[in-house]
């Protein structure tokens, strides 16, 4: 594609004052057209076709509805609805997050101030002097202002800012995908809290209950309604129990040490109101239609804007083959005396034009628009990971949660029998169990 016509370099010549008069708005005609006239170099940005399936292949998954944003509240526990809300205020890896939305933010200021015209002022006063032909000393004072402007024929400061955009846009995902995943990990961190705590309490009245039996049995020895071998196995049995309870508060402890670490807590100290499993809701899952998955899913939108940033590099490295048009322009005072600075006969200006083709660079415009290439392929590769896994990861867990409704299911039937069994045995033995 040619330069525009009205940006060619002419030769210089002196202006007459009708034309110098005429100066400010031809050139400001020339920097409107030269905008508009201006081309942008592809390629134009499309979203990568991977369709979704149609369904997913688990049956019986509930309706096709999205979760809900505060998915937390399903389970019924006022105290998690406040470690969650605690660790998206305190909880430093959300932290980092917002500050580097922050730096993505200031960098999109920074991509799009070539856009812009920029505008500088220069105050300045010193003493000179000759020494030939006749000494001579004399003050130099100034007072100007320089405006400068890169017409973006090419869109390469355009797409700069393109890039720099859709980086801060998936710096909002990033957040969005670290957020959940603080809220995940408290979530299911409070959950294995409750759990130890049932299964510790359950490890103490086991041991209780076989201590008791213990001492029964040896009472029954003394009298010689039983054998030390009884008393024996029953000494192992106590041993075993009791050597349960140290691995489950070392586990407990470490657990709410990492539950703290989520919250921004200090590791010591943290101690949950709830003391069991028992009053939480199991909520009702709720699938999702496959094709929300690529609107919905944070960590997919941000694989997409990194695909749409690396895109616009493209074009970037392209424009930088093609020449650049630079505008400049001032105006001012300048006197070899203060009190004269501000009179007309001290006015000066200057109005130009340049434009800066690149020849040899030694392969770095060749190799930046390589790279770029290559980074796009990159991406490209990881969008498709990045949407296909989040597929993996709805039908993985789906499958997950029918397995796991159908193992409670049958552990509930073998704590039915089992209690039923206990309840005989208490009538056979009159043995007092401590369920």
């Amino acid at each position: 594609m040619q330069p525009h016509p009205l940006t060619q370099t002419r030769p210089t010549r002196a202006l007459a004052p009708a034309a110098r008069s005429a100066t400010p708005t031809r050139w400001l005609t020339i920097l409107a057209l030269g905008a508009l006239a201006g081309c942008n170099l592809g390629p134009r940005y499309h979203r990568p076709d991977i369709p979704p399936p149609a369904a997913w292949s688990s049956p019986d998954v509930g309706a096709p509805q999205w979760p809900s944003e505060d998915w937390w509240r399903s389970f019924g526990s006022a105290e998690l609805d406040g470690l969650i809300a605690e660790a998206v205020r305190a909880n430093d890896d959300i932290a980092a997050a917002v500050a580097r939305m922050r730096e993505a933010d200031a960098q999109v200021r920074i991509a799009g101030a070539p856009l812009l015209p920029f505008l500088d002022a220069d105050v300045s006063g010193s003493r000179q002097g000759l020494t030939t032909p006749m000494p001579a000393l004399y003050n130099s004072f100034g007072a100007q202002l320089a405006a400068s402007y890169q017409l973006d024929f090419w869109g390469k400061n355009l797409a700069a800012r393109a890039a720099a955009v859709a980086l801060a846009d998936a710096s909002r995902y990033d957040r969005e995908t670290v957020e959940l995943s603080v809220m995940a990990s408290v979530a299911n961190t409070f959950f294995t809290s409750l759990e130890l705590q049932d299964r510790l309490h359950i490890a103490n009245d086991n041991l209780t209950s076989a201590e008791s039996t213990l001492k029964g049995l040896k009472l029954d020895e003394s009298v010689g309604t039983t054998t030390g071998l009884d008393v024996a196995q029953q000494e192992t049995v106590v041993a075993t129990l009791s050597a349960a309870i140290p691995p489950l508060e070392q586990q407990l402890r470490q657990t709410l040490d990492a539950l703290a670490i989520l919250l921004g807590r200090e590791p010591e100290g943290l101690e949950l109101k709830q003391a069991t499993l028992e009053g939480i809701a199991q909520p009702p899952l709720m699938a999702g239609l496959p094709s929300e998955l690529l609107r919905r899913r944070p960590d997919v939108a941000n694989a997409e804007a990194q695909l749409i940033s690396a895109n616009a590099d493209i074009r970037q490295a392209r424009a930088a083959f093609f020449p650049s048009i630079q505008l400049t322009a001032g105006g001012g005072y300048a006197s070899t005396t203060l009190a004269s600075l501000t009179k007309n006969s001290s006015r000066v200006f200057d109005i130009g034009g340049s434009i800066t083709q690149p020849i040899f660079q030694g392969g770095a415009l060749v190799g930046q628009y390589q790279y770029s290439k290559a980074r796009y392929g990159e991406l490209l590769a990881d969008y498709h990971k990045t949407v296909i896994s989040a597929f993996g990861n709805v039908e993985d867990s789906l499958i997950a949660v029918r397995a796991s409704a159908d193992q409670l299911e049958r552990q509930q039937n073998a704590v039915d029998k089992a209690r039923r069994g206990i309840t005989t045995l208490k009538e056979i033995n009159k043995v007092t169990f401590i369920e």
